[in-house]
């Protein structure tokens, strides 16, 4: 496994292991609770999955000519590892509602299987190469999927720990 993702998931799994289901589900008022920010992750790792699925499939990357401001935010949390605080969630990967033993549970093997999917897409294409546009960074290599989904969950397992501590 990719080291980023393999550090992912093992911080994703000691940040909720021990939880009880109320405690990943209490929540601050307007805030989401653990399990929420955990389906959210996970909706990300399937959504990635399934997109860099169907660039396999098709032999062709699917990544445009980014903007300005796509480069300086891919730069920014890419490169130097920020992920900036207050943003809303695209809505394809906000929580849903999934039941809580079952996102806890798969979340780790989702981690697991867009690894699996990345691995062939930079067999096929490099892992250097531009090949699927994020919504916001736009276009992406793989190596930069990793450290964004390291970036990004990081930032997460900050918000869980949180939680965690005032939900005691």
């Amino acid at each position: 496994m990719d080291p980023h993702l393999e550090r992912l998931q093992e911080e994703l799994a000691s940040a909720v292991r021990g939880l009880s289901t109320r405690q990943l589900s209490w929540h601050p008022a307007g805030k989401w609770c653990t399990v929420e920010i955990v389906e959210h992750l996970y909706l990300s790792y399937t959504g990635t999955s399934k997109a860099l699925g169907r660039i396999l499939e098709s032999g062709q990357p699917q990544a445009k000519v980014p903007s300005v401001k796509q480069r300086v935010q891919a730069f920014i949390l890419v490169s130097l590892g920020y992920f900036p605080t207050g943003r809303e969630s695209p809505a394809a990967v906000r929580p849903k509602g999934a039941a809580t033993e079952k996102i806890v549970d798969e979340v780790g093997p989702k981690i697991a299987e867009m690894d699996a999917v990345m691995a062939k897409c930079a067999a096929k294409f490099g892992v250097d190469q531009k090949v699927l546009d994020h919504p916001i960074l736009g276009p992406l290599s793989i190596s930069q999927w990793r450290k964004f989904h390291l970036v990004h969950g990081l930032h997460h397992v900050k918000q869980i720990r949180h939680l965690r501590d005032l939900a005691v």
